[in-house]
């Protein structure tokens, strides 16, 4: 494939009480990908059958940090996220963990 389109999982408490609840999976996500393309790169990566996926464009933040000499100021990077909804019984195992 030309572009990779799932860049990394999103792993934080909304996401991950996302995944529990309502079987919803957040990845960081190319910024040309589609939902139709991110809908066959989950189920082709992960095996698993695909619902829904929604888009948000998340923007890009200013940040400064303080140093002995100056203040450097700069921007943190806009990216695209994408929320994947799994068909019901199918569960993807971020963390690589068995369940015993």
């Amino acid at each position: 494939m030309a572009k990779q389109i799932l860049i990394k999982p999103v792993i934080t408490e909304k996401a991950t009480k996302l995944a529990d609840k309502r079987n919803t999976y957040a990845f960081v996500v190319n910024r040309d990908s589609n939902k139709i393309e991110i809908k066959s790169a989950v189920e082709k990566m992960f095996g698993v059958g695909v619902e829904s996926v929604s888009t948000a464009v998340m923007p890009g933040k200013p940040k400064s940090r303080s140093t002995k000499t100056a203040i450097v100021r700069g921007t943190k990077s806009a990216y695209k996220k994408a929320y994947v909804t799994l068909t019901p019984g199918d569960r993807i195992d971020l963390f690589g963990s068995e369940e015993q």
